[in-house]
């Protein structure tokens, strides 16, 4: 599998997923800048998390508008799959690759914590190693993580089973006390229309190993590799 991660001012997992892509690969990404205008020949392309351009704008507005945005979207919209983690998935939803918005936390509070996910959608590119209904646990650090989308959007995010992650109890029950941000319907990450594109709040690139102290994260990475390796 022959995967790119993009690289802007202020992101801070770049390195974290291009250690989490070559272990379930063999083989390291190429690390693209930001200020790039066209992508190398790739299976997979990554948006890491971090803080682009330092949020000081909306969180992923201002990477949104990047150069290397437009061919990222071109490939998307080609059927090339595409990682959003964190920062990432905001920038997805700037750029008009998801729909919906990133806002504050509802606490108003930086949050950096374990989170327990329940796997939605076990059907895609991203998710097949893992179970429907399988809780997981994932770290999250982020600041604006809070999901929100217009009615219809959300009724066409639910009813066409776009929904890949909600945020849930330890033993599954999805509900307030388990929401760490105030996101709609509980919702940790989505998929596009096509399928090829996912976006969460949450790490999985943080836990993909005993040695970081839990490898949930690992499946999602291990899914891509062994279904693109040969693409």
């Amino acid at each position: 599998m022959k995967s790119c991660v993009i690289v802007f001012p202020g992101s801070n997992c770049d390195r974290d997923v291009a250690v989490a892509l070559e272990a379930s690969s063999g083989n390291a990404p190429q690390m693209v800048w930001h200020g790039n205008t066209e992508l190398p020949r790739c299976d997979l392309i990554v948006l890491p998390g971090g803080f682009s351009h330092g949020d000081y704008l909306r969180s992923g507005a201002m990477a949104a508008r990047a150069p290397i945005m437009r061919a990222v979207v071109a490939r998307a919209n080609a059927g090339t799959p595409v990682l959003g983690l964190c920062n990432g998935f905001q920038i997805m939803t700037e750029a008009g690759l998801l729909p919906g918005a990133l806002m504050r936390n509802a606490g108003l509070k930086f949050i950096c914590r374990d989170v327990f996910l329940k796997v939605e959608n076990n059907g895609t590119l991203f998710t097949r190693r893992y179970q429907n209904g399988q809780i997981i646990r994932i770290p999250i650090s982020h600041h604006d993580g809070n999901y929100f989308a217009d009615p219809t959007t959300l009724d066409r995010l639910e009813s066409n089973n776009r929904v890949a992650f909600r945020y849930c109890t330890s033993d599954g029950v999805v509900n307030a006390a388990a929401n760490p941000n105030g996101s709609l319907n509980n919702i940790a990450g989505i998929l596009n229309e096509a399928g090829n594109v996912l976006g969460m709040m949450p790490h999985p690139e943080r836990l993909i190993a005993p040695e970081l102290g839990g490898s949930d994260g690992r499946a999602m990475f291990d899914a891509l590799a062994e279904q693109l390796q040969c693409a």
